[in-house]
């Protein structure tokens, strides 16, 4: 997939290009396995929280708690995508998922 002209910007002006490139690559790739098929702003801001995931993950920040119940309708599938996710990036807390999985759960309806 090549990436809106947004999503490029995103990852041009991260502090960790080349690691927010992977993950963004692996993401989509992940999706598309799943016939998952973002539109244009899905993935420009699935990119903005994925280079906010990796920034987190690199200085060790951690995010506000979620109450995981308040997911309780996403999918499995979506919520196995977003947990493959925050594994690969390594050092997040299991709350990141549950944002993340809004992303897959809302672009599986497009």
């Amino acid at each position: 997939m090549i990436l809106p002209i947004d999503a490029q910007m995103i990852i041009d002006e991260s502090e960790d290009r080349e690691r927010t490139a992977e993950v963004v690559a692996h993401t989509l790739a992940l999706m598309s396995v799943q016939a998952i098929v973002p539109t244009e702003i899905q993935v420009v801001v699935l990119t903005n929280h994925l280079n906010e995931m990796v920034k987190r993950a690199r200085l060790s920040e951690k995010m506000m708690t979620i109450d995981p119940s308040m997911f309780s309708d996403v999918s499995r599938e979506s919520l196995a995508l977003a947990t493959e996710v925050v594994q690969m990036i390594g050092n997040l807390p299991e709350d990141e998922l549950y944002l993340l999985s809004i992303h897959f759960e809302t672009a599986k309806y497009n």
